[in-house]
């Protein structure tokens, strides 16, 4: 029996393993882009800032396509928006949390 281990022992310790070949279907074109799925939404209402430094904005909006057509979500928006803007979410299912009223210093 330890002539049996000693050459699978052998064999394991210098071989280098091969790389599986790959489907031709999953290598991507050098600078190709892969978008995922998002549904638009409008901007209705801006409800105010939030964020530790007030970085972010919550905002209402109405989603127009797919399968939560016409629902209305709250969520936060990084950057420059305004009402009439149509944001891309990649996903309806969640909404932000509700502002509160108290600011700093309040508890």
């Amino acid at each position: 029996m330890a002539q049996d281990l000693k050459p699978q022992q052998k064999e394991d310790r210098g071989q280098v393993k091969k790389r599986t070949q790959r489907d031709p279907q999953e290598e991507q074109v050098k600078g190709s882009v892969q978008f995922s799925s998002a549904t638009p939404a409008k901007v209705e209402e801006i409800i105010g800032r939030t964020g530790a430094r007030g970085e972010a904005i919550q905002v209402r909006c109405r989603v127009m396509d797919g399968r939560d057509t016409n629902k209305v979500l709250r969520r936060n928006v990084k950057g420059p928006i305004q009402i009439g803007d149509v944001l891309m979410l990649r996903e309806t299912e969640f909404e932000a949390g509700q502002l509160t009223k108290g600011g700093r210093g309040k508890g």
